[in-house]
């Protein structure tokens, strides 16, 4: 090795420490407390010490971060998105820069159907209904909800997917058990939207139009920063729901609220926040709102499976060797870099 010292930010599963301590290195946690942060002061102390950081994406990773330490040999973050990296000043700096793609898939399909059954069949509200003790003899008017499969109107309804990547098309997939007609909007993947069975491309206007249900599932970028905004929600039918398992940025909360409230849709589900973990103001008093803590990812394989993918990752920064899930892989050809793994 030429570097022994890993920072982990915040405890992640054991079987990553396994990894990390069978490969000789010293590990420090920034914190172990669940629902605590870590401070800006303690992070930086933790970039400083260390020869590799592993952090998650509740820390900001920024060039103030990243210019710590000019022997930092690699940030091998827990997460599959990158956004709270700034990768351009890593490139920049010479640290390559890993995540952990692919393995959150079905968790994060599985929990966009959570979502969805939740807000249509008004799953919490039921729930609140019983544990209050409310329920006192059935009846044909309670807690009406919609229905995902063609139900008792026999009409199909149309699932639209925004952002068609892995996520995008395992949701797809789960349709067909709804026998639900599905239609998909992916600038960047039109034509894996056409080559995929039983999936119709649609432009966004009318995705929003035509679809009882939309699942946002692109990426953060500033082409998709509120993406769904007043124009947009006021285009998606009132009886339709949205359902954001992607970034919060990627909808105008302060907009969708109001939406809710004036009943421009029927509900939304949502596990991620504009401004996170706050919420828009009056989001959490809207009944027709599903919220979610952020957990699409957390079953105890998924996240295990993460945590082994960024130590392993980590390990091999430490010994100088490119990651296996590289995010700026143009690092690896600069002088930067170079330097870094020959200090």
């Amino acid at each position: 090795m030429i570097g022994r010292r890993v920072f982990v930010t915040r405890r992640i599963a054991n079987p990553a420490f396994d990894i990390l301590h069978g490969a000789g290195a010293e590990v420090r946690i920034g914190q172990s407390v669940e629902e605590e942060g870590l401070s800006r002061h303690a992070l930086l102390d933790g970039v400083r010490w260390c020869d590799v950081l592993l952090p998650l994406l509740t820390e900001a990773i920024d060039r103030e971060v990243l210019t710590a330490n000019p022997r930092l040999l690699g940030v091998a973050t827990c997460a599959v998105g990158f956004n709270h990296i700034d990768v351009t000043a890593a490139t920049e700096l010479g640290v390559p820069v890993s995540n952990t793609p692919g393995v959150l898939t079905d968790s994060t399909a599985d929990l966009t159907w959570a979502l969805i059954l939740a807000v249509a069949r008004r799953v919490p509200e039921a729930h609140a209904y019983m544990t209050a003790g409310r329920y006192r003899i059935w009846g044909p008017n309670l807690l009406l909800g919609a229905d995902v499969s063609p139900g008792g109107s026999g009409q199909q309804k149309t699932l639209g997917i925004v952002g068609y990547g892995r996520i995008g098309a395992a949701v797809a997939r789960r349709a067909s058990g709804f026998d639900m007609r599905v239609i998909a909007h992916d600038p960047y993947n039109r034509d894996g939207i056409e080559a995929a069975p039983h999936v119709e491309w649609a432009n966004l206007a009318d995705l929003l139009a035509d679809s009882d249900f939309v699942t946002l599932h692109p990426l953060l970028t500033p082409e998709t920063h509120h993406l769904i905004g007043s124009a947009e929600l006021r285009r998606m039918k009132p009886s339709a729901f949205l359902i954001n398992v992607a970034r919060g940025p990627v909808v105008d909360e302060t907009t969708l609220v109001r939406a809710l409230e004036e009943g421009w849709i029927a509900g939304a589900g949502l596990d991620v926040y504009e401004d996170e973990p706050a919420m828009a103001p009056g989001l959490a008093s809207c009944p027709n709102a599903v919220l979610m803590p952020h957990i699409a990812s957390a079953t105890k394989d998924t996240r295990e499976r993460m945590a082994t993918m960024a130590a392993s990752d980590a390990v091999r920064f430490l010994r100088g060797a490119p990651a296996e899930n590289q995010v700026n892989p143009t690092v690896y050809g600069t002088a930067a870099y170079r330097q870094r793994v020959s200090s």
